[in-house]
């Protein structure tokens, strides 16, 4: 299987085209990664609510605790906690396991600990790829500077 080498090309010695067409691609590379940040960092702060929410389940007694069960993001109906020590988990996909309380705290932390990890991968990403935007744009400033003169 052949392997794809990554050619490298001084920006400085592209035309103002090229560089126009470059500074695009990546300016939409970037806002993709931009979206997908803000994405993931919902993601996180939603497994981070199911973490606490279990968390504090572990405290609880089942003696018929009052709760207000949610049916839709404004419509709320009251119910009773019968048994704390086990949940409901959504696995992804439209799949639900039941966990003990314990193993579904662990589930969502080791959740939010593997959308951390990518967040900081695509941070870097982001970072790299705005480093490279602004090299862009001094050449592009450079080169409008000398067809000036």
């Amino acid at each position: 299987m052949a392997q794809q080498q990554q050619q490298q090309v001084n920006i400085a010695d592209l035309d103002m085209n090229s560089l126009q067409q470059v500074k695009g691609q990546l300016e939409e590379e970037l806002n993709h990664l931009t979206q997908s940040y803000s994405k993931l960092k919902n993601v996180q702060g939603r497994f981070t609510d199911c973490a606490e929410s279990v968390d504090a389940l572990k405290v609880e007694k089942a003696d018929d605790k009052t709760i207000l069960v949610p049916l839709t993001s404004s419509l709320y109906v009251p119910g009773k906690l019968s048994n704390v020590s086990k949940v409901i988990v959504d696995v992804g996909t439209g799949y639900y396991v039941e966990k003990s309380v314990g193993d579904a705290s662990k589930f969502y932390n080791d959740k939010v600990g593997y959308v951390k990890k990518n967040l900081g991968t695509l941070e870097k990403t982001i970072t790299d790829k705005q480093s490279t935007l602004r090299a862009i744009l001094n050449v592009m400033q450079d080169k409008m500077q000398e067809q000036q003169k």
